[in-house]
């Protein structure tokens, strides 16, 4: 198991969360391949998108369909803020882009969430890698994140 999968499992057991990752046979790098292996609806994927300002970086979960709006999301950090690069995001979360996980960062993060994605019993959010994903519902996923309930997107 990769240190980034053990990270993943050893925050979904210490939060309580049931059930595990579970490797699909491809890539689950982006939202819609994730929705595929899943079976689920494309807005069923949560796509952890990390943004970075002056004052370090910030998490908005975001449903697979949604696309965060700059703007919205520089309101919400209180600071202006762009796409953070490959090398932040693997620095700051312990994760690279396409396996982002919504928890189990090696650094927290101020996160949001799209309201979106409170409208479905079960969410699928990446577990560390690009082919580990795993289901949980979204309340419990807002719960146990902090992530702030937000409209950020476009």
């Amino acid at each position: 198991m990769s240190k980034s999968l053990a990270r993943v499992v050893a925050a979904m057991q210490a939060a309580g969360v049931t059930g595990t990752p579970l490797e699909m046979p491809g890539e689950t790098r982006t939202a819609a391949q994730a929705a595929a292996a899943a079976g689920c609806a494309l807005d069923q994927i949560v796509k952890s998108i990390i943004f970075g300002g002056q004052r370090g970086l910030y998490l908005f979960l975001t449903a697979g369909g949604n696309q965060v709006d700059a703007p919205r999301a520089s309101a919400l950090a209180g600071e202006g803020l762009g796409r953070a690069d490959a090398n932040q995001v693997r620095a700051v979360t312990g994760f690279a882009i396409g396996g982002v996980s919504p928890l189990g960062h090696l650094t927290p993060l101020p996160l949001w969430m799209d309201p979106c994605l409170l409208t479905y019993a079960t969410v699928w959010a990446a577990a560390g890698t690009p082919r580990h994903i795993f289901a949980i519902p979204p309340a419990q996923l807002q719960q146990i994140t902090g992530a702030i309930v937000a409209e950020f997107t476009a």
